[in-house]
């Protein structure tokens, strides 16, 4: 099978997936703490709303172990199929929900629950997702493929955040907030339908066919065989998950309450930056295949550091042009990292313990990472009123990261169906 059909399948499913899992957060910074949470004032119902958005990171490592035990154990594309269905499910009745006004405190409850099934799907979703292009296409071009997976996020980002702009500008904020708002969640089980169609096109990885399996369950051999591959892949998710969250989601809360900029300018901003972040998220996976995982993913983890300075000040000044400079900016150094990502940790593992291993280390990451970010970066803003100390808890993030891949040995090429030297 063409690897290219294998690519554009995978593309579209991660492209739905992660626009679901999106389209939450950027709906709990603009109505989910005045819907779900409207006995607070605007950053306490913000902070709660971000809470509920966390949840689902809590889920991702429980979904990768799942998803990883049985895509090791029975192949990837079922499970990917499975993962698919799951969150176009939980997404879609999220658009169904009654509001606190309807029926009190268990709003929140349901809405939490329905997150918790979201966080279970992408954490099985993700490393099935970047196995099926690695395992098909060739070593010296492994980077570049298996990197448009990836660019399934900002594509997911860019979906969700076009159809809210697109709702922000032709609503009133009163009609968004009565039922516009629903909209977005709603379509989601339009983009299933489609996204399934095409997953079950395509074919198993035939690496994985090939591979004799395991005596032993995959999580067991992980941790006997990958333990420093676990804390790698933890350690070099750090700055990548913060800086994405804070780049795209926390951004909103920021731009709106302390820059007290309109909803409207901000997601427009997000808009270019992940249309350009798209793009360019192949580029720097092809890097990798040249010079290696590690230099191009060092050098992402120190810019994305040191640009965080740049980044709340150029949001503060209210100027367009340099709001959008400041995302773009930031997410292009988080491509930096993310691009080479999915080779990197694909390589890290054996073939019958690598969806289990990738997902592990990947997901267990996202709980103190992605999941805490927008909470922990508006808990600083409402205690210090200053973005000071939400720039250096991400420059504290990215030294982690360095540390972490710098301690890696470099994986570029390595053909995945030998046995891992451990």
């Amino acid at each position: 099978m063409s690897i290219k059909k294998i690519v554009g399948a995978s593309l579209i499913g991660t492209t739905i997936e992660w626009y679901d899992f999106f389209l939450y957060g950027s709906a709990a910074a603009l109505v989910f703490n005045k819907l779900f949470f409207p006995d607070s004032d605007p950053l306490t119902g913000t902070l709660l709303a971000f809470l509920t958005y966390a949840v689902g990171f809590v889920a991702r490592p429980l979904g990768g172990l799942v998803f990883g035990h049985f895509g090791d154990r029975v192949g990837r594309k079922t499970l990917l199929v499975f993962s698919l269905l799951l969150m176009g499910l939980a997404t879609f009745l999220i658009g169904c929900l009654p509001t606190h006004a309807a029926i009190g405190s268990a709003a929140p409850l349901l809405l939490t629950a329905l997150r918790l099934v979201q966080g279970f799907a992408l954490g099985g979703e993700w490393g099935g997702a970047v196995l099926i292009v690695s395992e098909h296409g060739d070593s010296s071009r492994r980077g570049f493929w298996a990197s448009w997976p990836q660019a399934g996020a900002p594509a997911g980002n860019l979906l969700a955040t076009a159809v809210l702009a697109l709702l922000a500008a032709v609503q009133s904020d009163e009609t968004f907030l009565s039922w516009g708002w629903r909209v977005p969640f709603l379509l989601s089980g339009v983009l299933v339908f489609i996204g399934l169609w095409i997953r079950l096109t395509i074919a198993e990885s035939p690496v994985f066919l090939q591979a004799p399996p395991e005596d032993k369950a995959p999580i067991v051999s992980v941790l006997k065989r990958h333990k420093k591959d676990v804390l790698i892949a933890i350690g070099a998710r750090m700055a990548e998950n913060i800086s994405f969250y804070l780049i795209t989601v926390f951004v909103i809360t920021y731009a709106t309450s302390a820059a007290e900029l309109s909803r409207q300018v901000v997601l427009n901003a997000v808009l270019i930056a992940s249309a350009i972040h798209f793009f360019t998220i192949p580029l720097w996976g092809a890097l990798s295949d040249r010079v290696g995982r590690r230099p191009v993913y060092i050098a992402g983890s120190i810019g994305v550091g040191v640009w965080i300075f740049a980044f709340f000040p150029l949001i503060d000044t209210g100027n367009f042009l340099a709001i959008t400079l400041a995302v773009t900016v930031g997410l292009l150094f988080h491509g930096m990292m993310y691009g080479p990502q999915a080779a990197f940790f694909s390589e890290l593992f054996g073939t019958r313990m690598r969806y289990t291993g990738m997902s592990i280390g990947a997901q267990l990451s996202a709980i103190v990472a992605g999941a805490l970010a927008p909470s922990i970066a508006t808990a600083l803003l409402q205690r210090y009123d200053s973005s000071l100390p939400i720039a250096l808890y991400l420059a504290l993030a990215a030294l982690i990261t360095l540390g972490s891949v710098y301690a890696a040995r470099e994986t570029q090429g390595r053909d995945l169906s030998e046995r891992v030297q451990v």
